[in-house]
């Protein structure tokens, strides 16, 4: 396999600086991420999961440790590293196509026939000119997703895109981020509270602990997609995942 992009965190770790002293937030993390993977990151509140993700793209470059994809080191954003909030963010003056496109013209006929095929993957045709107002919040993610996408990145970053999304929307959305990965290949990590789509969605689950935030357990998702989380695979990885939860917090409680 090639490691033109494989990213690879080495030792990283994250200080926060506050009026009463030094927060240790992340603490020698070590893990990779092939190329195409599906990685999912789970764990308690203030574990550093979003920190990690800022990390990762570039918008927090004041760490200890390495983070590189390929073999160029992170310390900017750029268009290697997609980024898509847990609000969406778009433009409010604009349309669906335009918020897309954003500083990309649609005059431009590659990107134009670029933006017209990524309204079709992610399912909104017939709204190219609505306003974000006129949109849910399902639709208004798909057109973040989109936006992200039209820029090629080599790694996608999510954090918790559907968490302010009801079940339905959300189980919806989490097969048309399947689609997009299964048709584009491009490497996903998604930070989220829900085992559920965690295990749904990953290759592997990346647990972990807190204060400092730490990896504590890898899981590996050996389950062919589509998948069933009635199934009693899915059901036996939820199991391990849970089991995996509760060692980490008895070790937090043994640690106090």
């Amino acid at each position: 396999m090639t490691t033109s992009n494989v990213l690879q965190v080495s030792s990283l770790s994250k200080t926060f600086e506050k009026p009463q002293g030094k927060v240790h937030v992340l603490a020698d993390l070590n893990f990779q991420v092939e190329p195409g993977e599906f990685i999912t990151i789970i764990g308690p509140s203030g574990c550093g999961k979003s920190t990690l993700l800022k990390i990762i793209a570039g918008l927090d470059v004041h760490y200890q440790g390495s983070v590189t994809l390929g073999h160029a080191k992170i310390d900017k954003p750029g268009r290697r590293q997609g980024f898509i909030f847990q609000e969406h963010r778009l433009f409010p003056w604009l349309t669906v196509e335009k918020n897309i496109a954003a500083d990309l013209s649609l005059k431009d006929p590659e990107v134009r026939a670029k933006v017209d095929a990524l309204i079709s993957t992610v399912r909104l045709q017939g709204f190219e000119n609505a306003y974000p107002r006129e949109l849910s919040g399902g639709m208004s993610q798909r057109v973040a997703i989109a936006r992200a996408l039209l820029r090629n990145p080599e790694i996608l970053l999510l954090d918790e895109p559907f968490g302010a999304l009801d079940a339905f929307t959300r189980n919806h959305l989490q097969n048309v981020l399947l689609d997009i990965w299964q048709q584009n290949k491009t490497t996903m990590i998604l930070v989220t509270h829900d085992i559920d789509e965690s295990i749904y969605l990953a290759n592997r689950v990346l647990i972990m602990d807190a204060k400092p935030g730490r990896i504590s357990r890898i899981v590996p998702v050996d389950l062919p997609y589509p998948r069933k989380r009635s199934s009693s695979g899915f059901q036996a990885i939820r199991q391990k995942v849970m089991q995996e939860f509760e060692q980490v917090e008895h070790m937090r409680r043994v640690e106090r």
